[in-house]
């Protein structure tokens, strides 16, 4: 076997000899500044390239010491092209002897899913349709221009002013949606076009980093639910979720706030502060300490069209306030919207699952119809997003019979919910684990 062999004409380790590895010995390179991975059987050495990942720096930690395979099929559009960028950083490939996955999982639920993925891409599934994007960002402008016109014709009173903010906060929630296409590359044939885009709609139309995003919402893709890889499970302390860290935050001591009545006071802190606070300052922290300048610019481009647009109207001071108001609007949207297919899932620390059963545990599908595929930007279809997510939004209703029928041959479970009953498990969820909390902090 090699160790950390040289890429020639043939991979060869510090021997000579084809350098070959066991999963024992991919599983050592885990640490930061040292970590490998396996895609189709071949062995890389990420240690470096990590710091220039487009998908961000600790998406590929996430899976130092495994096997990527699935989650570079998801994530890639151009695996060729892909492939080409890896090709230096090969530095061998499996044994023999050693089997393609690693921890036991299930090789005929994989099998079958690579199966499956091929299926739908054969039948289309992943090809964009540009009208409906088209018309998708006609009806954000559209909102944008209409609150415009109900300024400039009945004035700043202030039903009108309420009205307009509601207008402000569709927009908003909106082109969250499609910059969350773009973001995802499923709108254009190529990375670099799908890039450029999802720069403007983000930063012209929301004021936002699509490189803060990149880098926060690819790890909650390659790892939804995880604890320490999953960012948005990440609850500063404010939360405790799912079954398992409530106890361990009990057993511990920890009391950082009453969790036992964090389903009450989710409602002051969660929907109405997320985007406007919290998100705020971490996408201003992020471009700055990272240096994302052309990020910056996109985004000041977006501060200056709205001043210049609403100071028409508004002092300063209440312009600021309206813009406020519309964050606060969205945050409720957004938090509602994202976080029902997710906090009442499992939420634990690494299993090293396959590719679907990790993503059926962490997500739940909210029924279809056309008022909940548009409110929620195709978001009911979360399952189906999570395990193709560079999949057009409008395909996902193509995929899901599919995706069921497989999940049942195999004992997955696929859950769906309707749209009330998804909001109130939110609640329940975050009722539970503060219970478990309390009881584990009294008694254990």
């Amino acid at each position: 076997m090699g160790g950390g062999g040289q890429q020639t004409d043939r991979i060869t380790g510090t021997n000579g000899r084809f350098s070959t590895y066991t999963w024992e010995e991919v599983q050592k390179h885990t640490k930061y500044g040292d970590q490998w991975i396996v895609v189709e059987r071949k062995v890389y050495n990420v240690s470096q390239w990590v710091k220039k990942h487009p998908g961000g720096l600790r998406i590929l930690g996430h899976y130092a010491g495994e096997d990527a395979t699935e989650a570079f099929t998801a994530f890639h559009p151009d695996l060729q092209l892909v492939r080409k960028y890896m090709k230096p950083l090969l530095i061998g490939e499996l044994e023999a002897s050693e089997p393609s996955l690693d921890r036991q999982k299930n090789a005929a639920l994989v099998e079958d899913f690579r199966a499956l993925r091929e299926r739908l891409e054969a039948e289309g599934c992943f090809k964009a349709q540009p009208l409906f994007f088209f018309l998708h960002l006609s009806h954000i402008l559209l909102l944008e221009a209409i609150a415009l016109m109900m300024l400039w014709y009945w004035g700043t009173g202030w039903i009108n002013t309420a009205i307009v903010a509601v207008l402000l906060g569709t927009a908003q929630s909106q082109a969250g949606w499609l910059q969350h296409d773009f973001g995802h590359l499923s709108v254009f044939k190529t990375s670099r076009w799908n890039h450029l885009v999802h720069k403007f709609v983000i930063g012209q139309l929301k004021g936002a980093s699509a490189g803060w995003w990149n880098h926060r919402h690819f790890q909650h893709h390659a790892k939804p639910n995880v604890f320490k890889k999953d960012p948005d499970v990440n609850m500063l302390n404010a939360f405790v979720v799912g079954t398992v860290q409530p106890v361990e935050y009990g057993v511990k001591k920890i009391k950082h706030l009453p969790y036992n009545h964090q389903h009450k006071y989710f409602f002051f802190i969660g929907p109405p502060l997320l985007i406007p606070v919290y998100f705020q300052f971490q996408i201003f922290h992020n471009m700055i300490s990272h240096g994302l300048w052309v990020d910056l610019a996109w985004c000041i481009s977006y501060y200056v069209r709205y001043f210049l647009c609403y100071t028409q109207f508004y002092s300063v001071f209440w312009a600021v306030i309206l813009f406020n108001f519309v964050r606060f609007l969205e945050s409720h949207w957004f938090v509602w919207v994202t976080q029902m297919s997710h906090i009442p899932m499992n939420i634990d620390y690494e299993n090293h699952q396959d590719w679907l059963s990790m993503q059926l545990v962490a997500t739940c599908n909210i029924e279809q119809s056309t008022f909940n595929d548009w409110f929620s930007g195709h978001l009911n279809f979360q399952i189906e997003h999570h395990l193709f997510p560079t999949m057009p939004r409008h395909n996902y209703w193509r995929a899901a019979p599919h995706v069921r029928a497989l999940c049942a041959k195999y004992g997955v479970k696929y859950q769906e919910k309707t749209l009330y009953g998804a909001f109130a498990d939110i609640v329940r969820s975050l009722e539970k684990s503060g219970e478990l909390w309390l009881d584990a902090y009294l008694n254990k």
